[in-house]
């Protein structure tokens, strides 16, 4: 226990290293020409990043019969929220100033900016039920219906991205997340499907 204890702090540590990089490069003006963007588009990457890493935790957890993998999902998913926050208040401050009448126009005018936005309220919900007690309140089986969410929101995500891109007519980036992320909801898939097979070939 003490040792996995070491290994979530380890853990911890280095997750919040890309913020305090972003976070001492913006405070010595070391982002470049448009640190605006150097710091909307390097929280987005990272939100990402972490969403892969976080869903990657259960097909880990059933190739190498390691159960323990489970304990790091929950603080690898509030990281991807983290970092999903800071994207969403970077664009928000460095891009429209916190006006919210502009936001709100961007919104509605933009579909990337729109999908990000739905992407991110998911993303919050998930994050704001996360602790054990609201597991308890929702009920387990509703519990995991709604976190399945998840799954939305990675394609959300990947849509943001991609939508993006396009505007910009640069998809050197979003085809690997693209491919990640699909590789996962596959197996997701492939289990499902599997597990429902298995089921009823027990009841038949």
């Amino acid at each position: 226990m003490a040792k996995l204890v070491f290994i979530k702090v380890g853990v911890f540590m280095l997750a919040l290293v890309p913020a305090l990089y972003l976070s001492v490069a913006a405070a010595l003006d070391g982002l470049g020409s448009n640190p605006a963007e150097a710091l909307i588009r390097s929280t987005g990457d990272w939100t990402l990043r972490f969403l892969c890493i976080a869903l990657a935790v259960t097909p880990l957890r059933l190739i190498t019969a390691y159960p323990q993998w489970a304990r790091f999902r929950r603080m690898l998913g509030l990281f991807c929220f983290f970092y999903a926050a800071l994207h969403a208040t970077s664009y928000a401050f460095l891009d429209m100033g916190f006006a919210m009448a502009d936001i709100w126009v961007d919104i509605g005018k933009r579909p990337f900016i729109l999908v990000g936005f739905v992407a991110f309220l998911v993303l919050t919900l998930l994050a704001a039920t996360s602790w054990s007690g609201a597991q308890r309140l929702l009920g387990g089986r509703r519990w995991q219906l709604l976190h399945r969410s998840v799954y939305l929101v990675a394609i959300l995500a990947v849509a943001h991205f991609l939508w993006m891109r396009a505007g910009k007519n640069n998809f050197a980036d979003v085809w690997w997340y693209a491919a990640i992320l699909g590789g996962l909801l596959g197996f997701r898939g492939y289990r499902y499907i599997r597990n429902t097979y298995l089921v009823r070939m027990e009841i038949g």
